[in-house]
């Protein structure tokens, strides 16, 4: 599907069978990232996502930011997902109806992501630059902008162990053993066969409500 962008146009591959899926891994792409729109309304996001990233390899403070995410996803009403990336941290993923453009969707996400920091102040950061964070961690919602991908559930990270992005439920956020790593492809279809999104609350919702609900909040 050929996409504009600012000085013309780019085409991107459209994989939405096996035999696409086979091919991109015949190009050694072995860690695939996608938009969070589809080919039918590139410019309506149908995802928006949360990237907790830790500004080191503490991941008890990763569960802690989920889960007071969570907890405020929960306060606006809105259903969130969780996904290790085999990196780092932990992505909480929120479907969408895709009736929004991503400038709106990027400005409820870097709303919410602020009234969390101002909660926890000295846990949690916005700061784009990694010099003002400290020891902080980082609250990126920039995937949420136009032609910005985020790594894809169940793809394999080119890493030590070949770890493996995975989608989990919000009671594995207290297994001791979880981890950014956790999964590999050694273990990962045990994992994918549990079905951990089945409950990530249907079909996607609009900001609306959620919108007005996050604005009192910051009142």
């Amino acid at each position: 599907m050929r996409v504009g962008k600012e000085d013309g146009t780019v085409l991107h591959t459209v994989c939405d069978d096996t035999a696409t899926l086979a091919f991109l891994a015949d190009q050694a792409c072995l860690t695939f990232h996608r938009w969070l729109s589809r080919a039918g309304r590139v410019d309506r996001p149908d995802l928006m996502i949360f990237d907790l990233d830790p500004s080191g390899d503490d991941f008890a403070a990763v569960r802690e930011a989920a889960r007071w995410l969570g907890d405020l996803l929960e306060e606006v009403r809105l259903p969130s997902a969780l996904m290790t990336t085999g990196s780092r941290g932990l992505h909480v993923v929120v479907p969408l109806n895709g009736q929004h453009g991503f400038d709106e969707v990027r400005a409820f996400a870097g709303d919410a992501a602020g009234l969390l920091a101002a909660r926890h102040p000295q846990e949690l950061t916005t700061a784009v630059r990694k010099k003002d964070r400290g020891e902080r961690l980082y609250l990126d919602v920039q995937r949420n902008g136009y032609g910005q991908t985020a790594v894809a559930p169940f793809t394999v990270r080119a890493r030590p162990g070949a770890p493996v992005a995975m989608p989990i439920g919000w009671d594995q956020l207290d297994d001791p053993g979880l981890g950014p790593c956790r999964w590999t492809v050694a273990d990962a279809l045990e994992q994918a066969r549990t079905r951990p999104w089945s409950g990530a609350g249907g079909r996607g919702r609009a900001l609306g409500p959620a919108r007005r609900r996050l604005d009192a909040l910051r009142a």
